[in-house]
């Protein structure tokens, strides 16, 4: 849009050609847009990104040992206000090439004087409070000029092929070989016991197994020897079980048959004969009973002749005794024993009559 500028997230909009405020030469706009006017007003950018400057110097230690240093170093404009002025002001036209130049000098100065106040050892032993200590000489004048170092990283320290660091090293190697070495035996006795222990239970295994295989043979033997002498002892187990539930079963048949001829014959006949017998008892008893009955029948009949007739005995005898030329003493009493005697007597003719009657009867019975 016409007149309406906005700055990229890593850049710094400088604004020239109007007042600003604190006397600043120009109007700094950070992550935001503005108004400018235009042919009255002029743009600018400074980029707020990362570089980076690589550094090689030869220095002389404590020791006037010359060693070789090589370093990187990371750094940017800073974010404030000032620190954009500063860095506008010198690095604006050429910004990377320019900036990436005189960080490298300063840098490069502060490390040659902190080498020259340490010894090669030290160099090599603290090789980080180098690093800190130039860091903390450049952070000044960085400042300065705008700039703020994110890190500084030393690569390398070479002595030219003296020999010194390498002499240095050496008792070092030696000890780091013989430990090495002595790592080195002691790893291959460790080796040499887990192969003699892995041969050992290799052995022992294999023993084992023999003994297994063996006892699991025997076991296989002895099933099949059991097996062999269990098949016919098993079949005449079996025999012997079939011919017993055969006699069972004989058994039960013979049962269930003579059950049967009870119910079906025994006791039919049984039953047939009481029946018979029964009968035959009963038919004598008729046979008795009606004997008896028709001799009651003939004595009752006689004694009910008899007593039919009795009237007419007593009626002879008075007859007889009325054309008898009698004399009663003894007035109503003697009549009364007269007649009495009339009667006992037809009496006596009646039993007497009876009896012949039933011996008569008893003689047709038998």
């Amino acid at each position: 849009m016409l007149g309406y500028h906005v700055p990229d997230p890593d850049e710094a909009m400088l604004v020239s050609g109007g007042t600003t405020k604190d006397n600043a030469p120009f109007r700094v706009v950070i992550g935001r847009g503005t108004w400018v006017m235009p042919f009255f007003r002029k743009v600018s950018y400074l980029s707020l990104a990362m570089f980076e400057s690589e550094i090689g110097e030869r220095c002389v230690t404590k020791q006037a040992i010359q060693l070789d240093v090589r370093a990187v170093i990371a750094f940017k404009v800073a974010n404030d206000t000032q620190s954009i002025v500063n860095a506008a002001q010198r690095f604006l036209s050429e910004q990377e090439r320019e900036m990436s130049v005189l960080t490298g000098r300063i840098f490069s100065g502060h490390l040659r004087s902190i080498v020259g106040s340490m010894t090669v050892e030290e160099i090599i032993r603290e090789r980080q409070k180098l690093a800190d200590e130039v860091l903390i000489a450049s952070k000044i004048e960085m400042g300065s000029i705008g700039l703020t170092v994110d890190s500084f990283q030393i690569q390398s320290i070479d002595d030219g092929n003296l020999g010194y660091i390498a002499a240095l090293a050496a008792p070092h190697n030696a000890a780091v070989q013989r430990d090495a070495q002595v790592a080195q035996a002691a790893a291959a006795q460790v080796a040499a016991q887990a192969e003699q222990e892995s041969q050992r239970k290799q052995a022992e295994y294999q023993r084992e197994t023999a003994i297994l295989r063996a006892q699991y043979q025997r076991d296989i033997d002895k099933a099949n020897a059991e097996a062999a002498q269990a098949g016919p002892l098993a079949q005449a187990t079996a025999l012997q079980e079939v011919l017993t539930a055969r006699a069972e079963q004989a058994r039960k048949e013979a049962e269930l048959r003579e059950q049967q001829l009870q119910a079906e014959v025994v006791k039919p006949a049984l039953a047939e004969a009481e029946r018979v017998r029964i009968l035959a008892e009963a038919e004598a008893d008729r046979t008795r009973i009606q004997a008896e009955a028709a001799a009651s029948n003939n004595r009752i009949a006689l004694d009910q002749l008899l007593i039919e007739q009795l009237p007419e005995i007593v009626k002879q005898a008075s007859a007889g005794l009325s054309n008898a030329n009698l004399t009663v003493l003894n007035g109503p009493d003697g009549v009364s024993e007269l007649v009495n005697g009339m009667v006992g007597q037809g009496l006596t003719v009646f039993n007497s009559l009876q009896k012949a009657l039933s011996s008569n009867n008893d003689h047709v019975a038998d």
